[in-house]
């Protein structure tokens, strides 16, 4: 889970910005930014986190590239919205190739089973027919 650790304040300059990152990353913090806004997060897989970020600041900026809206309110929920059809999408997805392969992995173990008990018949069959010959 990714959790904000600070607000942004109001535009620092780029000394400023610097040595609050700098700050940040010594206390452990891991400094992203989003749609030109720095944020200091925490979490146990700084990289994950940087992925995370890329990933909504590249929908944020496609999603602006394309609309007329500049109010980075309304940007980052229809990013939201995105990311979670996405998020849907992929969940129904799953949830019918892991129907499908209960599915086949039933039918195989069917299969198997079948395969199996006939197997040991033909051996009961030959094992007898040694013993009584």
């Amino acid at each position: 889970m990714v959790k904000k650790q600070q607000s942004e304040a109001p535009q620092p300059t780029a000394a400023e910005r610097s040595r609050a990152e700098l700050a940040a990353r010594d206390s452990g913090a891991v400094v992203v930014e989003i749609y030109d806004q720095v944020y200091q997060l925490s979490g146990t897989d700084p990289a994950y986190i940087q992925r995370l970020a890329a990933l909504v600041d590249a929908r944020m900026r496609a999603i602006s590239a394309h609309g007329a809206t500049v109010d980075s309110l309304r940007v980052a929920v229809l990013a939201a919205l995105n990311i979670a059809d996405e998020m849907i999408s992929t969940q129904a997805r799953h949830d019918r190739l892991a129907a499908t392969m209960n599915h086949a992995t039933s039918s195989v173990h069917a299969s198997v089973q079948t395969r199996t008990g006939s197997l040991l018949d033909m051996l009961d069959e030959v094992l007898d027919t040694r013993k009584a010959g």
